[in-house]
């Protein structure tokens, strides 16, 4: 159940800043895709889905991450959300209109 509800986050966060899927899942350090990445780790942490389930999930679509880079991504994307309304805007919306379990 968890790995549903991951994968919709991610499909989600993907569609919200226009990128592709697998953009989230790589190694890349653009910004866009960096916040992006950090979003889906804060979304899934508020749900809550433990991290080693999205450290685990984030291997199984290839990206291999460490524990402490989850939850350095999560402070950062908390910190973003809690300071732009933007990105309130945002999560609030993901969370309501694209149903997530």
């Amino acid at each position: 159940m968890k790995k549903e509800i991951f994968v919709q986050y991610a499909n989600a966060i993907a569609k919200r800043f226009h990128l592709e899927l697998d953009d989230i899942f790589s190694k890349n350090r653009r910004r866009d895709i960096v916040d992006a990445r950090q979003i889906l780790y804060y979304l899934c942490m508020e749900r809550p889905i433990r991290v080693s389930y999205i450290q685990r999930f984030m291997a199984e679509h290839g990206c291999d991450v460490y524990h402490t880079t989850i939850l350095h991504g999560y402070k950062k994307a908390k910190a973003l959300i809690d300071s732009d309304e933007d990105y309130q805007n945002l999560v609030e919306s993901i969370n309501t209109t694209d149903a997530v379990l």
